[in-house]
């Protein structure tokens, strides 16, 4: 259970204010429909953080030893550094969409998280904790509670967030969880 409530915490967190937020924004203003954009995010967010788990987990089987530990950490402070950095939704451009709602937002969602820091934080996550379907399962609801609210609440709700106080509370547990990690793998925790 602390995969789950670990991933579903770094993950909603860290997704607060991020591109992938701000796609579903743009997707509820553009198509005005809820539910298929909300189950688009849903499978998504399913395959691809499902992908990233089981490349965390399979580096976990295969890299063992206290180095890949540090390492592990090391990425997990990296990443709330990362998480300090503003993102911005500069490429999603304002032409009328080939598929419907569901479709478009599958492919955007899933395209937009490749390499995004909540794709890398559940391959660390699964490395971690050596348990793909509960950190598959934390990460991505982790990422539906911060998309559901912004697809429903839209703008207002980033107008009312204080996103770099979030942004610092989201890089901060990443610091927590890498400095544990490290003390824990030195023997200290």
């Amino acid at each position: 259970m602390e995969a789950l409530f670990t991933s579903t915490a770094v993950v909603a967190l860290a997704e607060i204010g991020d591109k992938t937020q701000l796609l579903a924004i743009v997707l509820a203003t553009r198509f005005k429909r809820p539910v298929p954009i909300i189950l688009g995010i849903l499978v998504a967010t399913l395959a691809n953080h499902f992908l990233a788990a089981f490349v965390g987990a399979q580096a976990a089987a295969i890299l063992e030893g206290d180095w890949f530990r540090y390492l592990i950490a090391a990425s997990f402070i990296a990443m709330g550094a990362w998480t300090l950095i503003p993102d911005k939704l500069d490429d999603i451009e304002e032409k009328p969409a080939r598929f419907g709602a569901f479709v478009t937002t599958v492919i955007a969602f899933f395209l937009v998280e490749m390499g995004d820091k909540t794709q890398l934080a559940t391959v660390a996550l699964s490395a971690r904790f050596n348990d793909l379907l509960m950190v598959t399962m934390g990460t991505t609801l982790g990422m539906m509670l911060a998309n559901v609210p912004a697809v429903f609440l839209g703008n207002e709700l980033i107008r009312r967030v204080p996103l770099k106080v979030v942004r610092m509370i989201a890089a901060l547990l990443f610091l927590v969880i890498g400095l544990w990690l490290a003390a824990q793998t030195a023997g200290l925790a």
